[in-house]
């Protein structure tokens, strides 16, 4: 049996909570396995090189978003990332930049997501409150729930938050996921919320008219969600606000 090629690694490492711990790239060798991801490797350098590896993961299918990290200057997921996609076997991790650092490869998407689903009221705001719990709900066209499903189809990664220029420049700017989501709630018949009521929200530098579009949401997105699509319409729902 032919053996794999040889894969070098150079890895982000530092723990925040070890006070004489400095930022350092660590290299790791491995040896390539057919079908290995990313994922799968640091999994294999954890169990048999380093067991104070940091990083994260949950479902290893490109459901949960755990494990995404920039790989070779790109953020992504590594359990969707083929380590013969880089045909030189060099490969280098970093955490995603943008979030708290817990840890070497591992950052704390959770809590900046917690904070902008607050800031953004990201929850849907019923037309009646209808305390009737035996009335069945209202029916839903079809055609909108296929629209909404693809928008519901993002798994908080926060790739597109770390591809994003102007979220690098300015951490207010609620960056294409923000952006995602407030479209989503735009759409829904259900939502009790109007134009004006959203563009309090993002109708401004911190919200669309603060795009650059320069793609990196776009470009990125493990998901291949609309993300330039979703922000154009809101770009024009706010613009006619003004109208």
């Amino acid at each position: 049996m032919t053996q794999g090629r040889l894969l070098t690694f150079y890895i982000f490492r530092y723990d925040p909570q070890e006070p004489d711990d400095k930022p350092k790239m660590v290299r790791y060798q491995l040896t390539e396995t057919p079908g290995m991801t990313v994922f799968i490797a640091l999994n294999k350098l954890r169990e048999e090189q380093d067991t104070s590896l940091q990083f994260d993961f949950v479902c290893r299918a490109g459901i949960c978003g755990s494990c995404a990290m920039v790989i070779n200057g790109f953020p992504t997921l590594a359990c969707r990332t083929l380590t013969a996609k880089y045909p030189k076997g060099d490969i280098t991790l970093m955490p995603l930049p943008g979030f708290e650092l817990i840890g070497d490869l591992s950052v704390n998407t959770g809590k900046f997501m917690r904070e902008l689903a607050e800031r953004l009221k990201l929850w849907l705001h019923p037309k009646a409150n209808d305390s009737d719990v035996h009335r069945l709900e209202d029916p839903m066209d079809p055609v909108e729930a296929a629209r909404l499903y693809e928008l519901e189809r993002c798994v908080e990664c926060g790739v597109c938050v770390s591809a994003c220029a102007t979220k690098q420049m300015r951490d207010t700017f609620v960056g294409a996921v923000g952006m995602m989501k407030i479209a989503r709630f735009e759409m829904d018949s259900r939502d009790a919320r109007t134009a004006e009521d959203f563009y309090h929200v993002i109708g401004n530098q911190d919200g669309v008219f603060g795009c650059m579009t320069l793609l990196g949401c776009q470009d990125n997105c493990p998901k291949d969600l609309p993300h330039m699509q979703q922000i154009a319409y809101l770009r024009r729902k706010m613009a006619m606000t003004l109208i």
